[in-house]
């Protein structure tokens, strides 16, 4: 005969009971954003660039208003006066408040450098991408334009831009980003060349996708990671050429200031003692510099896939 069992030989208990030995739980799984997400906030020098980032950009939002004096104001009674508690960073030739100064010309800087890194991204990754998904006669067409644009100089064509358009921040913008894009438009291309014989851009073919859907649905968003690192490193690209257009006097026109036309005017102060008119817009040109590099690189590390555990 069989054994037979009583309901009394059971009874239901709680999983949450102390004498019930638990499973341990295994983590959460977890996108590959918040593992890079992660991996950034592990390096302490992108952390460090991001708290400057956001320091230098809010004190370019608040800081010409913590000082009763504008950035255009002038007083020569004031001239070429040190660093006080009345003028924070000290005046140059002509009175004015190097302190406003410095965080005007930060928005200037930041809005020239950000702008072209994003027109920038904007050409380079619609170019690349069409050129490398497309392939063929079209792709080859395609970059050799880009390869004999990249063969000229950057900045010559930047300052040739500069002497022949009317000065002024557009002008500033278009000559930077004349051939600015070339670089991302061949980074993309590369990535592109890789991803389409991907099994799941294969199927969405299969399956009747258009080559807008797969372009802007498939290719490019799993492009994204090289592009924000790429893009993190072109900004401050685009603030040092600003600076440098400015240095040899095709910056902004007067009486806007940036980093580049204070640093350029602030030259003279070496030989005449007063260091501190080029001093402060020359360090926050490098602080800036140093910060989105830091951070580009802790993003290209966040965003290898071979970082992932």
């Amino acid at each position: 005969m069989e054994p037979t069992v009583s309901d009394k030989q059971f009874r239901f208990v709680d999983r949450m009971e102390q004498d019930i030995p638990q499973e341990p739980l295994l983590g959460a799984n977890r996108s590959a954003f918040q593992e890079a997400k992660e991996r950034l906030f592990q390096n302490t020098l992108a952390k460090v660039g991001l708290i400057i980032i956001g320091v230098v950009i809010v004190m370019a939002i608040i800081g010409p208003f913590l000082t009763p004096y504008t950035y255009s104001e002038q007083n020569l009674l004031d001239a070429d006066v040190a660093p006080n508690l009345q003028h924070w960073f000290g005046t140059d030739d002509l009175g004015r408040d190097i302190f406003a100064r410095v965080w005007v010309g930060a928005r200037i800087s930041l809005f020239i450098g950000i702008t072209a890194a994003l027109i920038d991204l904007v050409i380079g990754v619609i170019y690349g991408a069409v050129a490398g998904y497309v392939g063929g006669k079209t792709e080859e067409v395609m970059m050799r334009i880009a390869d004999l644009l990249y063969s000229l100089p950057h900045l010559l064509v930047t300052i040739l831009l500069m002497v022949i358009l009317k000065p002024g921040l557009l002008t500033i913008i278009i000559a930077m980003t004349a051939t600015g894009w070339i670089g991302m438009a061949r980074l993309v291309r590369g990535q592109v060349l890789q991803l389409k014989e991907m099994e799941y851009v294969v199927a969405a073919k299969a399956l009747g996708s258009g080559f807008p859907r797969i372009l802007f649905k498939h290719l490019i968003p799993n492009t994204v990671g090289p592009i924000i690192v790429a893009m993190t490193l072109t900004i401050p690209g685009a603030i040092f050429s600003e600076a440098t257009l400015s240095f040899l006097g095709l910056g902004v026109p007067v009486p806007l200031a940036s980093w580049g036309t204070m640093t350029s005017d602030g030259l003279v102060g070496i030989l005449t003692g007063q260091p501190w008119r080029i001093f402060f817009p020359a360090f926050l040109i490098s602080l800036t510099m140093f910060a989105f590099n830091v951070l580009g690189d802790g993003l290209r590390d966040a965003l290898d896939p071979r970082q992932r555990k």
